[in-house]
């Protein structure tokens, strides 16, 4: 590789796929961009907004944000409204409401799509979360239910992002009542340009890196695919506990109406076993109430699955959602921001070789200057990507704490399992307890003395 920039960036890093208007100029014969790597719209840098990029006080490099604090800038509400379109027509709409705009409004999935691309664009080196999959032919109420929920976690950790939820895209997307969102949303972000054009240290970003940022991010990367990789191990069995809780309930239900099922038996009695009448009948009289009991008990189960599902499984889909979102920006990174520069470089110097042969060849000076021009160019182009470079890594830097601000997370959701479990269990065995004294009658001999039984031991006798 050319030596320059990229010799110092860290061939490991990850984050951004955009590149400005200028380069894009500047490096004609390169590949277009991904359709994943939107390239902002503006070339020039400019003064920002003063309500918008302020620069900080301090280390603009550190966060200082505690999970608490992320949490409480907004809580995102997203409901499906069956009643205006169902769960089987052509769109789906939702309902988002926000606390912090305290707005509710309608949605439909491709408004999320339309303010998925304007992050991009407007914010091409953070993490932007994934959103679910576009409806599939014959999507089903358990795909319209998981789509929901995953729409849910994409706009909150969206509205918890300290970039995003100072954008005027959250705002208006959270609170805009008019006809055509999407529209509103793609004219905010014309002639706007990216973070970068509008950051004020943007510039200055490689003064604000740490001198071992490559070993601190290869490092903090390789830690991070760890933990994303054992928080899905254990969402996959946290849906499968939730899941048999679901169907213990079913079979508790099912078991319930079969003992009533039996205790309702009309069939009658053959003669020969006329001298067991009485006793057949207390038994059918006690299994058929049993059934109130087993369908408590169904419940009880039902509500710990559902009750997991909410508070266990959804906050690891969650995490793992800003972690995928965080593997994606490192991906954005290598395959946009130093990808694009390394061509720069490789360009330029075929321009320098171009402009050496022209000066032996003693060409026009009129083709000389032009080639000069197009040098010059170049140079600005890649001193545009490099100082971009920089801005990554040092956007990167702070998505890397943002990620470590969630990581106590782990401790809400492991407390949110052991209380189910403690509650679960605590409520399921008031119920058996209270069904134990109702099989007293099942247990009558023939003197209507009760005769409990003792534990089997494969038909062996006790004496």
């Amino acid at each position: 590789m050319t030596g320059g920039v990229m010799d110092r960036l860290p061939g490991e890093a990850g984050a951004a796929p955009v590149a400005a208007a200028a380069e894009a100029e500047a490096d004609e014969e390169a590949d277009p961009p991904a359709a994943d790597s939107p390239t902002p719209q503006v070339s020039q840098r400019r003064d920002p907004h003063p309500s918008r990029m302020q620069m900080p006080q301090g280390n603009p490099l550190l966060l200082s944000c505690t999970l608490q604090e992320l949490l409480a800038r907004d809580t995102v509400q997203v409901e499906l409204i069956p009643g205006k379109k169902g769960l089987f027509l052509k769109h789906v709409e939702y309902e988002v409401s926000s606390q912090r705009f305290k707005s509710s409004v309608y949605r439909r999935y491709n408004d999320f799509v339309v303010f998925h691309e304007m992050l991009l664009q407007k914010f091409p080196y953070r993490m932007v979360p994934a959103l679910p999959p576009k409806r599939v032919l014959g999507a089903d109420r358990e795909f319209i239910e998981a789509r929901r929920r995953a729409l849910r976690r994409f706009i909150n950790l969206v509205a918890r992002h300290p970039p995003f939820s100072e954008d005027v895209a959250l705002r208006l997307f959270l609170s805009f009542s008019g006809p055509d969102v999407q529209n509103k949303l793609k004219e905010s972000a014309q002639c706007v340009g990216d973070e970068f054009m509008n950051c004020k240290l943007a510039p200055r970003a490689k003064d604000f890196l740490p001198a071992d940022i490559q070993t601190q991010f290869a490092v903090s990367r390789e830690l991070i695919r760890n933990i994303y990789n054992s928080f899905h191990k254990l969402r996959d069995r946290a849906e499968r506990i939730a899941s048999r809780a679901i169907d213990n309930a079913a079979d508790l239900l099912i078991f319930g109406k079969e003992l009533s099922a039996l205790g309702s038996d009309t069939t009658p009695l053959p003669s020969w076993a006329s001298l067991n009448s009485s006793t057949w009948g207390s038994l059918k009289q006690a299994l058929k109430g049993l059934s109130v009991e087993f369908a408590l008990l169904a419940d009880k189960a039902a509500q710990q699955g559902k009750q997991e599902e909410n508070d266990v499984v959804e906050k690891l889909n969650l995490f793992l959602d800003l972690l995928q979102s965080y593997k994606d920006l490192c991906e954005r990174h290598e395959k946009g921001v130093l990808h694009k520069h390394q061509r720069a470089l490789h360009k330029y110097s075929l321009m320098k070789r171009q402009m050496l042969s022209a000066a032996v060849q003693s060409r026009e000076p009129e083709s000389v200057e032009q080639l000069e021009s197009r040098i010059v160019e170049q140079e600005n182009a890649i001193q545009t990507m490099e100082l971009r470079s920089y801005f990554s890594l040092y956007c990167l830097h702070q998505e890397t704490q943002l990620v470590h601000a969630y990581l106590p997370l782990t401790s809400h959701i492991l407390g949110a399992f052991v209380n189910s479990q403690i509650q679960g269990h605590k409520e399921m065995s008031k119920v058996w307890n209270d069904l134990q004294p109702k099989l007293s009658c099942l247990f009558a001999g023939p003197s209507s003395s009760l005769l409990p039984p003792g534990p089997l031991q494969d038909g062996r006798s006790s004496h």
